[in-house]
């Protein structure tokens, strides 16, 4: 039996990005999903965050986008559909490494949550924000080290410290070098594992700023995981909440701020303290969660 065909069709009205239904389980274990029927879209030029706790099945489902699931899990069902300009509308889950490789940098990119353990420690950041332009577009020599020169001054670092190794700039500084490195080929969708998590307040302020301005030079697509809804206020167009490795909402920003459905939503909004420091913070209640039927709601709304 042939393997079913990855192109589906081309369409310029579709969506950047289609998930489609999308089911994760341990290889040993295929009927505990960890993520369960999941499906939302992103367009070019538009921001959807993912909001949830830790274990939610946020980072799993943008490591599915990727085709970076580790050899224990499986995508069980469902589709990924990429709007690649080149080839159409194709369902990427469907790929060998090979033509993953072809895409990953080229045509999305990942900022991943702590740029320490993702940069290499013996490699300055020039030459390996420099590897896929090698890679992807075959720039090198001069040509190569004018545009990694050009990328580090478009996130806000001297072209000079190109020759600097991760451990000698600040925990800001590598965070923008993971985003020169992910922007270095224009890819037409950016996903970011909450690149703000161990940033002081004024350096993630400067970064989500850089990355909406970036998003809106290059008219990308972002995928942003985050837990903080104080951060979706800022940059989100659209929000999709999971909870448990299920969606329990999606909406447009206004809608899922300013009117959520969700005990699980109401309750994440809960626990964003205001400006002031007045607000009457309040834990989740877990056990009116797991039986929604229950008298009592406690703290979920």
């Amino acid at each position: 039996m042939s393997k079913p065909t990855a192109t589906v069709q081309s369409d310029d009205n579709q969506p950047l990005l289609q998930l489609q239904h999308v089911t994760i389980s341990p290889k040993v274990a295929p009927s505990r999903l960890l993520v369960n029927n999941v499906s939302f879209s992103i367009e070019a030029g538009k921001t959807t965050c993912v909001v949830g706790e830790s274990g939610s099945g946020k980072s799993l489902t943008a490591l599915s986008v990727m085709g970076l699931l580790s050899q224990q899990l499986q995508l069980n069902s469902g589709k990924i559909l990429f709007n690649d300009s080149e080839v159409g509308l194709q369902d990427i889950s469907l790929l060998n490494e090979k033509a993953l490789q072809k895409i990953r940098g080229a045509k999305i990119a990942m900022i991943f949550q702590e740029p320490m353990t993702s940069l290499n420690p013996v490699l300055t950041i020039g030459y390996q924000i420099g590897e896929s332009l090698t890679m992807h577009l075959g720039l090198k020599n001069q040509a190569l080290k004018d545009k990694v020169a050009s990328l580090l001054e478009m996130v806000g670092i001297p072209a000079s410290r190109a020759n600097s190794y991760p451990d000698e700039l600040s925990g800001g500084q590598r965070q923008r070098v993971m985003i020169a490195m992910s922007i270095a080929c224009e890819p037409r969708l950016l996903i970011a594992d909450e690149p703000t998590t161990a940033l002081d307040v004024t350096v993630q302020a400067q970064i989500l700023k850089l990355l909406d301005d970036l998003k809106t030079r290059m008219n990308m697509g972002m995928l942003f995981i985050t837990h903080d809804f104080g951060v979706v206020a800022d940059i989100a167009d659209n929000v999709v909440v999971m909870f448990r490795g299920e969606i329990v909402e999606a909406g447009t920003k206004q809608q899922v701020l300013d009117n959520p459905q969700h005990p699980y939503t109401k309750a994440l909004l809960a626990c964003v303290p205001d400006a002031e420091g007045k607000k009457d913070l309040k834990p989740i209640d877990y056990a009116w969660l797991s039986n929604p039927n229950s008298q009592s709601m406690g703290a979920a709304i």
